[in-house]
């Protein structure tokens, strides 16, 4: 695999450091591929994360949205001496994970549930009023205020 150097562009740049930040985590991609998950979209600003979690119990997932940042982590808790079945094929993987998931600024995570294996984690893009685009009246210059100069 061929990695790049983004050392350059960091010195010429102001503000795009996220953004070079990302470009730099996609080399590292993540070779494991579990839990299987999708991303949905449910609506203009919404979105949905449906990961598959057959084994877990809600108690045992972890949900942790951080800086832009959604971490999703599960670990199996230690069976109790009562459940001494013999296991003679194990073939549901009850291994730790943990997902993560860069959030878009001002994406929100709005709420958690989960339903026959699956946690469903619901995200909501709420741009602040500040930050929403707005029409500018123009005037005429025979409008505009004749500003005096400072004696």
């Amino acid at each position: 695999m061929r990695t790049f150097d983004f050392a350059p562009l960091w010195r010429s740049t102001i503000g795009f450091d996220r953004f070079y930040d990302l470009l730099n985590e996609t080399q590292h991609l993540e070779v494991d591929n579990y839990p299987p998950y999708d991303v949905l979209r449910t609506g203009e600003d919404s979105y949905r994360i449906n990961l598959a979690v057959a084994g877990f119990s809600p108690d045992e997932i972890t949900i942790t949205a951080q800086q832009g940042k959604l971490t999703i982590s599960g670990r199996k808790m230690e069976p109790t001496p009562k459940d001494s079945l013999e296991v003679l094929y194990h073939g549901i993987s009850a291994r730790p994970f943990e997902r993560h998931f860069n959030l878009d600024d001002h994406v929100e995570v709005q709420g958690a549930s989960f339903a026959n294996g699956l946690l469903q984690v619901d995200l909501v893009r709420r741009i602040p009023e500040a930050m929403k685009p707005r029409k500018i009246a123009i005037t005429s210059s025979s409008e505009q205020p004749k500003l005096k100069a400072a004696a």
